[in-house]
C-alpha cells in the first residue's frame, strides 16, 4: 500500500521534505482523556498493552486529534522481560516491578529468549491491526528498550535512583551482566525484526538509562549491544528502507559514537543544543528532538517561541524529525499539543525551501 505521508521516513533518510515532520514520544498516553477512558475499559496498563484492538485504538487516538507525521506502536519497553517470565506487575501509583528479578549466573543461564510470534504475539497482532487501521495515512514506528535499559529493570527489580544492584553486578561480575545483555540483544533483534515483518516501517531503540553510565561503561555495556542490534536488523521492507533511530537519554557526550553504529537517526534529549549536535553528527545521521516536554506546560506563545528556537538551531535542510526530548507528561493540556504541532507545521516549511540536500 502506498504511503500518503512519508515525510517522517524521508527525513530519517535525509531526503528532501516540504516541512519538518513531527511526532511525540508517548503521544498515545495519559494526557488524553480518551486514552484514560480506554485504559479504564481495559482494566489496567498491561491488559491494555496485551489487547491488540485496544492497543490499536490508543495508537490511533492522537492521530485523530493532531496531524502527526507518524504513529508509534502502543506498547511498553518491558514486554521482553515479561515474556522471559520475570512476573511484571505495576503497583498502584508506582512504576513497574518484577516478582523474580535476575541476580545471579544461573538465573541468566535459565532465561529464555522469547519467540516474538509466540510469547509476544499480542505485540505483533497489534502491529498488524494498527497497519490495517492506518490505511497508509502515516508510517508506523515499532520500538524496544535497549539491552542495558531492560537489564536495569530486570536486575534492580523495578525502577531505581542509584542503580546500585546492577552496577554492583557490572563491577564485580561483569561476565554475568554481559551474558544477560547478549541474551537481551538477541531477543531485541528477533522482536524488532518480527515487528518489521508484521508492518512496522521504522524502529526505535529507547536507551532510557544509558546516561547513568561512565563513558567507558556506556560504550561497553550499552552502546556495543545497540550496535549488535543495528547490525542484526532488517533494513528494508515493502521495497523501501526501514530506518532505525537510537535514543540515549543524557547521551549528549556520546553522539559521535552513537552515530557511528550505522543507525539512521539519533534521538536528542533537551539538554543539548540541536545546532551543536548537527555540527557534530548531522552530516552522518538524521536528528530527532529535542524540546523539553515541560515547555508544553507553558503559554502558547512560549511554546511557539521554543519551536522557532529549535528550528533555527537546526537550520536549513532535511534530516530533522521534530519531537520532544522525552515523553509527554500526563499533566499537559491537549490544547497545548495543538499549539505545538501547528507551530512546527507553520514555521518549518521555510527551512526546506531551495534545498537539495
Amino acid at each position: 500500500m502506498q504511503l500518503k505521508n512519508d515525510r517522517y521516513l524521508r527525513a530519517l533518510c535525509k531526503e528532501p521534505v516540504d516541512r519538518t515532520p513531527i511526532w511525540m514520544m508517548r503521544q498515545a498516553g495519559r494526557y488524553l482523556p480518551e486514552y484514560r477512558a480506554t485504559r479504564a475499559q481495559a482494566g489496567d496498563f498491561m491488559s491494555l498493552c496485551k489487547n491488540p484492538e485496544l492497543a490499536c485504538e490508543v495508537t490511533m487516538q492522537p492521530l485523530r486529534r493532531y496531524p502527526m507525521d507518524a504513529a508509534i506502536l502502543f506498547s511498553d519497553i518491558l514486554t521482553i522481560p515479561d515474556a522471559m517470565g520475570l512476573g511484571l506487575y505495576f503497583g498502584a501509583g508506582e512504576g513497574p516491578k518484577f516478582e523474580r528479578p535476575i541476580r545471579d549466573f544461573m538465573e541468566v543461564v535459565n532465561l529464555p529468549i522469547p519467540d516474538p510470534e509466540q510469547e509476544l504475539r499480542y505485540v505483533m497482532d497489534a502491529v498488524r491491526t494498527i497497519r490495517r487501521e492506518l490505511n497508509g495515512e502515516v508510517p508506523l514506528i515499532g520500538f524496544s528498550g535497549s539491552p542495558w535499559t531492560l537489564a536495569t529493570y530486570m536486575v534492580e527489580g523495578g525502577s531505581s535512583k542509584t542503580f546500585s544492584i546492577i552496577k554492583k553486578m557490572m563491577y564485580s561480575e561483569p561476565e554475568v551482566l554481559h551474558m544477560l545483555l547478549d541474551k537481551l540483544a538477541q531477543s531485541v533483534i528477533l522482536y524488532l525484526n518480527a515487528q518489521i515483518a508484521a508492518g512496522a516501517q521504522s524502529v526505535m531503540i529507547f536507551d532510557t538509562w544509558g546516561g547513568v553510565l561512565t563513558p567507558r561503561d556506556y560504550k561497553e555495556y550499552s552502546l556495543s549491544y545497540m550496535q549488535q542490534i543495528v547490525d542484526g536488523l532488517t533494513r528494508e521492507a515493502d521495497g523501501r528502507k526501514v530506518p532505525v533511530t537510537l535514543f540515549t537519554k543524557n547521551g549528549g557526550l556520546w553522539l559521535e559514537q552513537i552515530a557511528a553504529t550505522g543507525c539512521d537517526g539519533v534521538g536528542l534529549d533537551w539538554t543539548m543544543d540541536i545546532g551543536q549536535a548537527r555540527a557534530r553528527i548531522g552530516d552522518k545521521v538524521a536528528l530527532q528532538g529535542n524540546m523539553d516536554p515541560n515547555i508544553l506546560l507553558g503559554t502558547p506563545e512560549r511554546i511557539r517561541q521554543e519551536v522557532q528556537t529549535i528550528l533555527d538551531g537546526y537550520g536549513q535542510g532535511t534530516g530533522h524529525v521534530f519531537n520532544l526530548g522525552h515523553g509527554i507528561t500526563p499533566d499537559v493540556d491537549p490544547e497545548r499539543v495543538s499549539v505545538f504541532v501547528e507551530a512546527v507545521q507553520s514555521f518549518s516549511p521555510t527551512y526546506h525551501m531551495n534545498t537539495d540536500d
